[in-house]
C-alpha cells in the first residue's frame, strides 16, 4: 500500500471567499472560524469570505486565515473519509505551523496567536528594511550562486529543481532582473510581495517571534512533520521551537522535503487549504505522484 502525506499552504495562497462553503455546510468548520475570531478580536470569517483582498493580504490576517481554512478543510475531510490514513505532513512557510498544530505540538488558540504575531513582526521588518522577491526559472545551482553573489540576494524558497525564489533588498532585486539573462537564466519573475521573506532582512521578526514562542508550551509531534529549514522530520519540542524561529529568515527547502517523503515511499499527497500551489509543485518534483486538493465541499471525495 502506498504511503500518503498531507500538505498545508502558506502566505500567498489567500483568496477572497476562502472557507465560506466549508463554514456554511459544516458546523465544525464554522466553529473553527468563530473560535478564531474570538481569539484574534476581529471577525476573521468576514475578512476571509468577503475581503477586500487588500485586508486579507495583510500578513497578520493572511497567516491566521490560511491556517483556519486549512484546519477546516482537514476537519471536513476526516469527517468524510474517517478511514483515510497518512504517514507524514509538511507545510510551506506559515503552513508548517498548521502541520505542527495537527500533530499536537501547539494548540489551536496558541497557533492563531503565533501566526498573528508572526505576520505582524514580518510586516514591521518589511517596513524597516524594504525588500522584494524574484522567482528564477530554469537556473542551475551555479547560476543562482553567482546571481546571489552579485546582487546580495538569498535563496528563499527552493520550490522545485526548476524554480527557486530569491529574496533581499529592493536594489538587489532590480539588479538581478537585469543580470539574469546574461548569466544564462531562462526567466525571472518579480513577485508581488510586501518584502524580503525568508532572508536575513527578517531576522528582527525572528527575534521578536523567539520571545513569543518562549511563553508557549511545545509538545512532541504525534506524526512526522518536515521542517522547512532541514527538509527532515522535526525532533524534540525544544528543537522545534528553535527551528521555527530560524524558519522566518532561512531558506524553505521544499523540494528536498518532498524528495525525503518520496524516499520513504510516499506517492499520494493531499493538500488542505486555499489554492493548489503545493500539489502543483509536487507534480514537478515527483511526476508519478497521485495528487488531490481540498478547498471546499466539492473536494471531499478522492478514491
Amino acid at each position: 500500500m502506498s504511503q500518503r502525506a498531507i500538505l498545508f499552504p502558506g502566505q500567498g495562497a489567500q483568496a477572497v471567499g476562502m472557507g465560506r462553503e466549508l463554514a456554511e455546510s459544516n458546523s465544525a468548520c464554522r466553529e473553527l472560524f468563530d473560535r478564531a475570531s474570538a481569539v484574534l478580536g476581529y471577525d476573521l470569517a468576514d475578512i476571509c469570505f468577503n475581503g477586500p483582498i487588500e485586508k486579507l493580504t495583510i500578513s497578520a490576517h493572511a497567516q491566521p486565515a490560511i491556517f483556519v481554512h486549512s484546519v477546516a478543510a482537514w476537519t471536513a475531510w476526516k469527517q468524510a473519509q474517517p478511514d483515510w490514513t497518512f504517514s507524514c505532513a509538511a507545510g510551506l512557510s506559515s503552513g508548517e505551523w498548521t502541520a505542527l498544530h495537527l500533530a499536537g505540538v501547539v494548540g489551536y488558540e496558541e497557533t492563531l496567536k503565533i501566526l498573528e504575531a508572526r505576520g505582524r513582526f514580518m510586516t514591521e521588518a518589511c517596513t524597516a528594511s524594504p525588500g522584494g522577491m524574484l522567482s528564477a526559472l530554469g537556473a542551475t545551482a551555479e547560476q543562482l550562486e553567482k546571481l546571489c553573489a552579485e546582487t546580495g540576494l538569498e535563496q528563499a524558497n527552493l520550490n522545485s529543481p526548476e524554480q527557486t525564489v530569491l529574496s533581499g533588498p529592493v536594489e538587489g532585486v532590480d539588479k538581478a532582473e537585469s543580470l539574469a539573462s546574461s548569466l544564462g537564466i531562462r526567466r525571472v519573475i518579480r513577485l508581488n510581495v510586501a518584502g524580503a521573506f525568508h532572508s536575513t532582512l527578517m531576522r528582527p521578526a525572528a527575534a521578536k517571534l523567539e520571545a513569543e514562542l518562549g511563553r508557549i508550551e511545545f509538545r512532541a509531534p504525534s506524526f512526522p512533520v518536515l521542517s522547512n529549514v532541514t527538509a527532515l522530520p522535526h525532533g524534540t519540542p525544544d528543537d522545534i521551537r528553535a527551528l521555527m524561529v530560524r524558519q522566518v529568515y532561512s531558506s524553505v527547502r521544499w523540494y528536498q522535503g518532498i524528495d525525503w517523503m518520496k524516499a520513504q515511499g510516499v506517492s499520494e499527497y493531499l493538500e488542505c487549504g486555499p489554492g493548489k500551489v503545493l500539489t502543483g509543485l509536487v507534480k514537478r518534483i515527483d511526476k508519478g505522484a497521485r495528487l488531490h486538493s481540498i478547498q471546499d465541499p466539492s473536494g471531499l471525495e478522492w478514491k
